[in-house]
Parts: structure tokens; sequence; C-alpha cells
């Protein structure tokens, strides 16, 4: 994968198939340049044995594959930048993945477009599940919550072309000042 953001779209995808209501994505670049990525979930979690098994390329819990790339991709990436990829997970309660990378790493990936990963997740998922992303640096913070969305929107689909562009700017506005350029 050729940034980041591609990855948290493909990891994200786990948690919606793990029936998560809510998926939080943390993205925090700390003052040292170490980016933490947080993919946290409420959906069905892992057992111990397929917790072990889930760094290899040959686990996966698809029917339609035998392989699942996502997570050992992730891991080398984050190894390769002089950081670590870390899950924990509990049956029936969710997991939590959290993958460290060292920015100032010429194997750091950039971060890409977090707002297109996100305005995709939420169209392609305009029902379920909710999705609660946070970005934070040293140039400050922001939230975007669809459980907010949805109760200003009243009913409207999360997949309406206007809304879909509404969102876009919307994270893109409030990214741009945080990451402009840091990690981008």
């Amino acid at each position: 994968m050729r940034d980041l953001s591609l990855h948290i779209l493909d990891l994200a995808q786990n948690s919606i198939r793990a029936n998560a209501t809510l998926v939080q994505l943390k993205i925090i670049c700390d003052e040292n340049g170490i980016l933490s990525i947080i993919i946290e979930d409420d959906g069905c979690g892992m057992d111990e044995a397929l917790l072990k098994r889930v760094m290899s390329p040959f686990a996966t819990t698809r029917t339609t594959r035998k392989v699942g790339l996502g997570i050992p991709m992730m891991a080398e990436n984050c190894r390769l930048a002089g950081g670590d990829l870390k899950i924990e997970s509990v049956v029936g309660k969710g997991t939590v993945l959290c993958a460290t990378l060292d920015t100032a790493s010429i194997d750091c990936l950039p971060l890409g477009d977090i707002a297109g990963t996100v305005v995709t997740l939420v169209s392609a998922n305009p029902e379920k599940p909710d999705f609660l992303l946070q970005c934070k640096t040293v140039k400050g913070e922001m939230v975007f919550d669809t459980r907010q969305v949805r109760e200003v929107l009243e009913g409207v689909p999360l997949n309406e072309p206007e809304i879909v562009a509404w969102m876009d700017a919307s994270i893109r506005e409030e990214i741009e000042p945080i990451f402009g350029g840091v990690v981008l």
C-alpha cells in the first residue's frame, strides 16, 4: 500500500466485518514525530487462538480467500519505520489495534487521504457502524463523529451525494491545520 490511509481503510473493514456498532479511528502525532494510529471497535472480538495467528498472512476469517495481508503488511510497515503494531481483543467486547511509526524514518509511509478514507467508510456503510475520527498533533486536534451528524440530519442517509461532499470538505478543513504537510 502506498500510504497509511489505505491501511486504515483496509483495517477498518475488519471492524465492520466484526459487526462493530462503533469504529474509533485515532491518529496522533506527538512532539517527537511518533505517529500512533489506533483503530478500536466494539465488534465480536477475537479469541486467543486467532489473536496469536492474526499477524500471519495465512490467517483470515474470510471464506472467499485463504490469505489476509492487511495486518501483516501494516505490522511490517510499522517495523520498517521504527515502530510496532499491537493488537488486544476480547471476544464479545471488541478489538484495539495500535500502530506506531516514526515519521522521521525514511521508511515511514505518508499519512495519505484520511478525509477520503473516512468518507469512503461512512458512505459505503451509511447505516452502521458509526465512525469516530480523532486527530491530534502539537498543532491542534479535531473530532468527527457520525453519531452527531446523524442527530443533526434526522434520518437523511449519510451516503447522499450532498452529505458525502459536506463530510469530505468538513473533515479536510479540520485536518489541514493539524497535519498540514507534517506527515502527509
